[in-house]
């Protein structure tokens, strides 16, 4: 009997300002060691860099590219504008800045089958290519850093909560809406969220890895987690019961050190035995998640877990609840299959 061809995948991207990356993100999608057909879907944010031009560009070169407006800038909005720009039964979401193994695809639409997942996804694989990017790429990668989210430090294949980025079946994403517009931030957790709740499965594989370019600066650091944390948040709100320990340490530990240098300022020296046992903590912590690295890596792996965990933390707490009502309040838009 001749083999079965795999199904065709559509590959979709939000981008926005994504010069520095989104070529090389494109060519590893389209040197895909997969035997089906594919399409690739960019979303086209208000860049002010290069970013159109290149995806210009690249759809020129290729007819398997093709490009749709994003006016918003917004995440989700790109994503559902490419869902409903593309064609085919699985969905591949990749970023601008996210490079895929070469049997990504051939491994995700295998593991789609043999586990019945509405959704699998992989290791979101953080790599520098400076000493900055190195440490914060470190970080990423540590319990210390993210605890225990398999995506971030691998694990064993199973059910999850959510993985990053994700290959799912189109009708999961019909079923569901797509995605929720209001969630700026967090859209993936959400979404999955939705999934399990419909009784789909979510399946974390750590065969599935995805090469991904940690933020080129502190600032850049503290408003990616600030964000992250003041959008979990919102989550929570949204879906009782979705919140667990490990996003509740950030923000505790935020209270605990602030507490601290109070009763150090104000009341005994005492207090500031806290933020220093702290500063001890993610000092220790920084040895073995620098492992191998230069030491100028090395040495700025405590300022990116502080980082990481004060911004985050700070996100949580000072979350708006007007954020939470807007959400409730919002309609999620239908997305159907382009017609081809």
């Amino acid at each position: 009997m001749p083999q079965q061809q795999p199904p065709a995948v559509s590959v979709i991207m939000p981008v926005l300002n994504e010069e520095r990356h989104l070529r090389n993100s494109v060519r590893h999608i389209l040197e895909q060691e997969y035997a089906g057909e594919m399409e690739v879907v960019i979303a086209l944010g208000p860049s002010t860099d290069r970013t159109d031009e290149i995806a210009a560009e690249l759809v020129a070169e290729d007819p398997r590219v093709h490009t749709v407006p994003n006016p918003t800038g917004r995440t989700p909005a790109a994503l559902n504008a490419a869902i409903k720009a593309s064609r085919h039964p699985v969905v591949v979401r990749v970023d601008g800045h996210g490079m895929l193994s070469p049997n990504y695809i051939a491994t995700a639409v295998r593991l789609l089958e043999e586990t019945g997942a509405q959704n699998v996804g992989g290791i979101m694989h953080a790599e520098g290519e400076n000493a900055w990017e190195d440490a914060v790429a470190a970080a990423m990668t540590s319990k210390i850093g993210v605890g225990n989210a398999a995506f971030h430090t691998g694990g064993q294949a199973g059910p999850a909560e959510t993985v990053y980025l994700g290959v799912f079946r189109r009708e999961a994403l019909e079923q569901q809406g797509g995605y929720n517009e209001e969630f700026i931030r967090a859209q993936d957790w959400e979404l999955n969220y939705r999934i399990r709740e419909a009784g789909g499965g979510v399946w974390f594989s750590p065969e599935l890895k995805v090469q991904y370019r940690p933020r080129p600066s502190i600032k850049a650091l503290a408003k990616q987690y600030k964000d992250y944390g003041k959008w979990r948040h919102v989550v929570a709100r949204y879906h009782s019961g979705s919140i667990n320990l490990r996003y509740l340490a950030p923000p505790t530990a935020v209270c605990a050190l602030a507490a601290g240098v109070v009763v150090g300022v104000a009341v005994t020296p005492w207090g500031f035995v806290v933020p220093a046992g702290y500063l001890a903590a993610i000092a220790a912590g920084s040895v073995p998640a620098g492992k191998g690295l230069p030491l100028k890596a090395r040495a700025q792996i405590p300022v990116a877990l502080a980082t990481m965990h004060m911004a985050w933390g700070v996100g949580f707490l000072t979350s708006p609840r007007s954020l939470a009502r807007k959400v409730i309040a919002s309609r999620r838009p239908a997305v159907k299959t382009a017609t081809p």
